[in-house]
């Protein structure tokens, strides 16, 4: 059964028409451009297209969405440190594609291979995310890839801004999800939201959210500023991209390396759990090979370029164990943040009683004047109002960092990784030696800082762009 939402209670229902018109411009013709290419100058083959249109056609409206839509390939993204390319009622479901990722023209390329009619259509095309430090790095470029429908994320080669849990990440999950972001029986909420008191912002610095007041705008650095497209309602249930190796990756036998843990947090903390189509690409390593000689910004024409979409994974078998799992974490967390909160609300209420009685105290000695100046600093304002809970996204530092945590976030990309090996192999590659490893992080010892040669498999590797 579906549930219709009023979309009257939303306070932002879609961004104004001038932002709308502009973003299907640069995502049609980008598409165009890109269709050209792989039709006109590219031996070009898909499969398993159909399905993935239909998937894409049953998504038009954004208010009917059952569920976000993930997609991802082996043309690397990283969440944490180089480019990278959410739930109101149990009733909404998000979906998402993964994929390899090796060329620097992965993104936009391969969604030539989309129709054109949908090319012209952003609200229901692929979030992505990208290098801050690249394409971010002046207004022009920035409004650009905003109306591409690109997040910001920082890498850790070049900003301290890095890492899975920046605020693009956050923008990302939510996108993924139902608006508004309110916590459900089934994600327990984490801890109240802070009140303007200097107790609880002591107690709950780390659980700041700038999304939560449903702000239009977010920063990445505390100075830089982005259109928050999480908080438009019709950007619920979108659809994301990813690239979770995180850089460019050019093997012979399309191996891949390992997939970083951005793509963990969105099917663990999206709510609720995002569909995942998995993909795989090949050819447009020789289209954009990073050996390539003079022209170098030139595309290559006249070569094989494959795109393969596979079916949607069976997320409950795939991954149910796995958010059982975080999900107890979460509980476990919110027992413990709870009687913090208590503590403190307690220790409010102790201070409001010392307030109250020394206001009592002056009006009957007649000194008004000290009365304002005590209460002023004893019961700051808005701390009597009941704190609200952290939204989809949030996540407390045990959350962040303890050993169970990032256990469940290995396991997890590990388990997507197997999703796109599985269509490497349909294209006649040979399985992967057990014995190398290529999925743990601990083989590959640091992303390159340019393109090189690679010491583990022999690739060429270089961040992506």
């Amino acid at each position: 059964m579906t549930t219709t939402i009023a979309h009257g209670q939303y306070p932002q229902r879609r961004p104004n028409g001038l932002w709308r018109g502009s973003s299907a411009m640069v995502m049609g013709i980008t598409g165009m451009l890109s269709k050209s290419f792989l039709n006109g100058c590219s031996n070009l083959e898909v499969i398993g297209l159909d399905k993935f249109v239909e998937l894409l056609e049953s998504r038009q409206d954004p208010y009917e969405r059952q569920r976000g839509l993930i997609t991802g390939m082996a043309h690397e993204l990283s969440f944490s440190s180089n480019k990278t390319r959410l739930s109101y009622s149990n009733l909404y479901y998000c979906r998402s594609t993964v994929s390899n990722h090796i060329s620097v023209v992965d993104d936009p390329l391969i969604w030539g291979v989309l129709p054109l009619g949908i090319a012209y259509q952003p609200w229901n095309l692929r979030w992505g995310l990208g290098a801050h430090d690249i394409i971010f790095k002046n207004q022009f470029m920035s409004m650009f890839f905003n109306l591409g429908q690109v997040l910001p994320i920082h890498r850790k080669m070049h900003s301290p801004h890095a890492g899975p849990f920046q605020p693009s990440m956050t923008q990302a999950i939510r996108l993924l999800s139902a608006y508004p972001f309110k916590t459900l029986p089934d994600h327990v909420p984490l801890a109240p939201a802070q009140p303007k008191t200097v107790t609880m912002q002591t107690l709950l610095a780390e659980l700041r959210d700038p999304f939560s007041d449903g702000s239009l705008i977010y920063s990445t650095t505390g100075e830089d500023v982005f259109t928050a497209p999480s908080a438009f309602l019709s950007n619920r249930h979108a659809w994301v991209h990813v690239f979770p190796e995180g850089l460019v990756h050019q093997h012979p036998q399309r191996q891949m390396r390992y997939f970083k843990w951005g793509v963990a947090r969105l099917i663990l903390e999206a709510e609720p759990m995002p569909d995942l189509v998995p993909m795989f690409i090949d050819g447009t390593s020789d289209v954009m090979h990073e050996s390539r000689q003079w022209p170098r910004s030139v595309p290559r024409a006249g070569k094989d370029v494959k795109v393969v979409f596979g079916d949607k994974v069976d997320m409950e078998s795939t991954f149910g164990d796995l958010r059982t799992r975080w999900k107890a974490l979460v509980r476990r967390e919110f027992e413990k943040r709870t009687a913090e909160i208590a503590e403190a609300e307690a220790q409010i209420e102790r201070d409001t009683r010392l307030s109250d009685k020394a206001l009592a105290a002056d009006r009957q000695a007649g000194r008004h004047g000290i009365v304002a100046a005590r209460g002023a600093a004893a019961l700051p304002l808005g701390s009597r109002k009941k704190p609200d809970v952290l939204r989809v996204g949030d996540l407390t530092e045990d959350l962040k960092y303890n050993k169970e945590a990032e256990a469940i976030r290995v396991e997890v990309a590990l388990r997507v990784r197997n999703e796109v090996l599985k269509l490497r192999k349909t294209l006649g590659y040979p399985d992967e030696d057990p014995k190398e490893k290529l999925g743990l992080a601990e083989t590959w010892a640091r992303d390159p800082k340019q393109t090189k040669q690679s010491p583990v498999d022999g690739s060429i590797e270089k961040p992506s762009t």
